[in-house]
């Protein structure tokens, strides 16, 4: 059941959003360095939203045991920090943070070139960057679903790469994963449910370079491209309006800018 949300629960989702922003478009970039581990970086972000009254809601999700997901190079998503696996340049580090404020979850993610990065990792970046926001813009009042996943998976295409198939965008607010689902790959046999006023959904982009499948790893959560091929990861927590699309996972000072992600060592 997809559930509709009034202007008051959107500014309780856009409050857990911001915080998320917060995290991913400052905490991260001005933290992060090569050589630290994914476990410190966890830490780094689990304090910082704890600190702005937050819960970090991913955290004890399903069994899921720490406050991000924290995926590197071939990883795709769900990779669980440790204090082993470190973070070196050449890598696109991708991280992942749901926020529970007040009873509302906000939730984002972005992908990070750690120094120089291949020519193939940039094209990755811009490829997933820009699927994310050509989704935003088809996220509108009387489109179905589907406009959505046609309008992310054409730019995809476009640029030769693959959008992960077996994992999708969701609906997001009053509980991390809600109806409906928001695949990035069109199936011209569905359409989902049409765009309404006041739906608030998270479209996530997952991109490999060489195919869309995608394989999980014997710990159970750290899903990786099934030829080990880069991948790249964007997010934002949006709201449909009569008035367009907002995104709520943003700060006010915050343009879509990819070189943002792109941190100098």
């Amino acid at each position: 059941m997809i559930i509709i949300k009034t202007d008051s629960d959107i500014k309780g989702i856009e409050k857990a959003s911001r915080i998320v922003a917060e995290v991913l478009d400052v905490v991260v970039p001005e933290n992060v360095s090569p050589g630290m581990s994914t476990y410190e970086l966890n830490e780094i972000i689990d304090r910082y939203i704890r600190r702005r009254g937050g819960i970090p809601t991913f955290l004890g999700y399903q069994g899921f045991p720490a406050a991000a997901c924290i995926s590197i190079n071939e990883e795709v998503v769900h990779g669980i920090p440790k204090k082993r696996k470190k973070i070196r340049k050449g890598d696109l580090l991708k991280v992942d943070v749901g926020v529970t404020i007040g009873g509302y979850i906000g939730d984002a993610a972005r992908t990070y070139a750690i120094g120089d990065v291949s020519e193939t990792a940039r094209r990755l970046m811009k490829a997933t960057f820009e699927s994310l926001y050509a989704g935003i813009e088809a996220a509108r009042v009387g489109n179905h679903v589907s406009d959505i996943s046609l309008a992310v998976e054409n730019v995809i295409k476009n640029y030769g790469f693959y959008a992960v198939r077996a994992l999708a965008g969701h609906g997001v607010g009053i509980k991390l994963h809600e109806d409906p689902s928001v695949p990035n790959y069109f199936d011209p046999n569905w359409h989902g449910p049409r765009l309404k006023h006041g739906m608030t959904i998270a479209i996530e982009p997952m991109v490999n370079v060489g195919t869309w499948r995608v394989y999980t790893k014997k710990d159970g959560w750290t899903v990786v491209s099934a030829d080990r091929s880069l991948s790249a990861h964007y997010e934002h927590t949006i709201a449909i309006t009569k008035d367009g699309p907002i995104i709520l996972s943003v700060l006010e000072d915050a343009k879509p800018q990819l070189e943002r992600y792109f941190l100098n060592f």
